[in-house]
């Protein structure tokens, strides 16, 4: 499952930033960009300032469905990611109606990435309450230091450098592939479907959900 969270992280990241300029599964960049604009080059948008209070509500709220259900593994992991999928339906659906991508700074343009954003939102706390020892589905930093950390020490004689083994070593491979593949595959929406390229991960949404 993770490697197929991972595409869809991609997928909506890439989806995100080039449609609306915003990192729809980093915070971390939005966070970047809104302290690289105060200080050089003007206010942030109103998507970017939103963007981190909108997660942390995000999270709170999933957070809180969790907490009600009382379910653990799979069991919880089938409504979170029935939440996603309606939420990237959402998405699509603005997308569509109102085409929010030709005036990001309008009401539809800040709407629809922050509705995006709460849909990564709740695959982050999925896998932080479902399946907490799964690799990263988006922060590929941690993902590719782990990978390169632990195919080092399986070269070096002695011993190892970090505590792995090789079935954790082959879910953070696919998970950074995944997520690789998921920004090729959402760039190439954006350039061929246009307002339809919020399918690509909806569909692969609904995929996770019939999988689980």
């Amino acid at each position: 499952m993770p490697p197929l969270l991972s595409t869809i992280a991609g997928t909506v990241d890439v989806i995100g930033l080039l449609s609306f300029q915003l990192f729809t599964a980093h915070i971390t960049g939005n966070l970047v960009v809104i302290a690289a604009l105060l200080v050089r080059g003007g206010p942030p948008d109103v998507a970017q300032v939103l963007s981190v209070p909108v997660f942390i509500f995000a999270v709170c709220f999933v957070w809180f469905i969790a907490k009600k259900l009382g379910k653990r593994g799979p069991d919880l992991a089938r409504p979170l990611l029935l939440i996603q999928f309606l939420l990237l339906l959402c998405v699509l659906t603005i997308s569509v109606v109102y085409s929010p991508e030709k005036n990001p700074h309008g009401m539809m343009g800040t709407v629809a990435p922050l509705v995006a954003l709460s849909a990564m939102a709740s695959q982050y706390t999925l896998l932080r309450t479902a399946a907490p020892k799964s690799p990263s589905t988006a922060v590929m930093t941690g993902n590719l230091t782990f990978t390169v950390l632990s195919l080092m020490d399986k070269a070096s004689r002695g011993g190892p450098v970090i505590k792995s083994d090789n079935e954790h070593l082959k879910e953070t491979l696919a998970a950074l592939i995944g997520f690789f593949g998921g920004c090729l595959a959402g760039a190439a929406a954006v350039t061929w479907l246009g307002d339809w390229s919020w399918s690509l991960p909806v569909v692969l949404a609904g995929v996770a959900l019939v999988l689980i």
